[in-house]
């Protein structure tokens, strides 16, 4: 009798699908040796001949070599909110805006965006390097970097300091786990697409272990690693996370875990959520004693590993098909941004 292939192969098997001929599967996270290329900084541009994202140079001391990308719509007043996004492995700042239309949407509702990039001296597949410790500690390596970009980006945009919001895809979704972590105060709400919690792994090995099936921790456990690092939490941002159930990439079950470490951080009972559902999803809403959502867990049924977004006209829309962005029907774009408060139009 033929043997079954185990979890661990069949994960394996699922990413390498993802990847070009001769790529090794080491490659999709191990970045290549430093190089004095990693703390140079940006060349001033524009992304693309017709983006509206321009690159920023001059953020900080960017110990993770990270590059900035940021649009600003023109006439934006002092005080509006701020969202900061990172894209997942084999995309960039481009790609990601392209198709999910945060930088349109700042337009019509009166926001900053930036992006925070990787760069293929730190990775070659533009994974960020969610799984190791020297990158994702406070103030060190690339969380670091992020954390500079938010900075720099509010000052340039004069934006709300209360109302600064954090997204991002699969190896980006692990990092805003990361950012929400460290740095709870900085952000108002955080929404982790296809993510791993924070502390899922510790190296390269262990993180293939973790998108496979996430550790088998108790919430309380979970909880504890924010805990350690961010042991006195003044601040709770509005935790969203969303995930395919058909997710080959990075399991289901680590979206289920991310709802654990911030539902027991938050110290909310299993079963005191509100039910919801929407054609093709679930959605779980935990509320605090005011009844404002604290964590919020949206289960997409039958999607594999990406962003769910939905081609149209008008901000938040999908104007081109890019990787890991799956038309889902609705956009997520405009979701997250509802839940974060940037719903009314922005009246110049």
């Amino acid at each position: 009798m033929k043997e079954r292939p185990s979890m661990r192969d069949r994960f394996k098997r699922s990413v390498e699908r993802l990847l070009p001929d001769q790529t090794r599967l080491s490659d999709l996270f191990w970045p290549f040796q430093p190089t004095t290329e990693r703390k140079t900084p940006a060349v001033r541009r524009r992304a693309g001949t017709n983006s509206p994202l321009v690159e920023t140079n001059d953020f900080g001391s960017n110990p993770g070599g990270l590059r900035m990308f940021m649009h600003v719509p023109a006439g934006l007043p002092a005080g509006r909110p701020l969202v900061l996004v990172l894209h997942g492995c084999r995309q960039d700042a481009e790609s990601y805006d392209r198709a999910a239309g945060w930088a349109s949407l700042a337009d019509e509702r009166g926001f900053a965006v930036v992006y925070a990039q990787q760069r293929e001296a730190n990775n070659p597949r533009l994974c960020f390097t969610w799984f190791r410790p020297s990158e994702v500690t406070r103030d060190r390596g690339e969380l670091m970097s992020i954390r500079q970009i938010v900075s720099h980006a509010a000052g340039l945009a004069a934006s709300d300091p209360q109302r600064v919001f954090i997204t991002g895809l699969s190896a980006g979704g692990a990092m805003t786990a990361a950012m929400l972590a460290n740095y709870p105060d900085v952000f108002a709400g955080g929404a982790i697409i296809a993510g791993l919690p924070f502390g899922a792994a510790r190296d390269a090995t262990r993180a293939f272990d973790a998108m496979a099936q996430a550790p088998d921790h108790t919430p309380r456990a979970w909880a504890d690693l924010v805990r350690l690092v961010s042991p006195r939490m003044a601040h709770k941002p509005a935790i969203s996370v969303w995930h395919g159930t058909a997710d080959e990439t990075v399991a289901l079950s680590n979206g289920r875990a991310l709802v654990d470490q911030w539902r027991d951080l938050y110290r909310l009972p299993k079963d005191a959520f509100v039910e919801k559902r929407l054609k093709g999803r679930r959605t779980r809403i935990w509320p605090d004693k005011d009844g404002k959502p604290l964590v919020t867990f949206h289960e997409i049924d039958g999607m594999g590993h990406g962003t769910p977004v939905m081609a149209g006209e008008g901000g938040g829309h999908a104007v081109s098909r890019e990787p890991f962005m799956l038309d889902a029907g609705f956009s997520s774009t405009l979701e997250i941004a509802k839940e974060w408060g940037l719903t009314r139009k922005w009246k110049r």
